[in-house]
């Protein structure tokens, strides 16, 4: 249904050229004091755009976000107390 999106984080000598960025993707931000962009793209096309993106003369750095890989589900205190087999007080 929807397509899996992926985010890459574009570290830019100048922000004069973060226009140019929107014909690789979603742009999602723009950090002024940082000089960096973050956009999203569809997970098969990341390897491709991050070379396209990496062969720019304004760019210093591209890296991808590894937010799709990580685990967001996260066990509460309470159920880590009750499963350990050392009680505790």
């Amino acid at each position: 249904m929807f397509p899996k999106r992926q985010g890459i984080i574009v570290w830019l000598h100048s922000l004069k050229y973060g226009k140019q960025l929107r014909k690789f993707g979603n742009i999602h931000y723009i950090s002024k004091r940082l000089k960096y962009a973050v956009l999203y793209c569809d997970m098969e096309q990341v390897d491709h755009v991050m070379k396209k993106l990496a062969a720019l003369p304004f760019v210093k750095r591209v890296e991808p976000s590894y937010r799709p890989f990580l685990r967001l589900e996260f066990e509460s205190k309470g159920e880590k107390e009750k499963d350990s087999p050392y009680p505790l007080g």
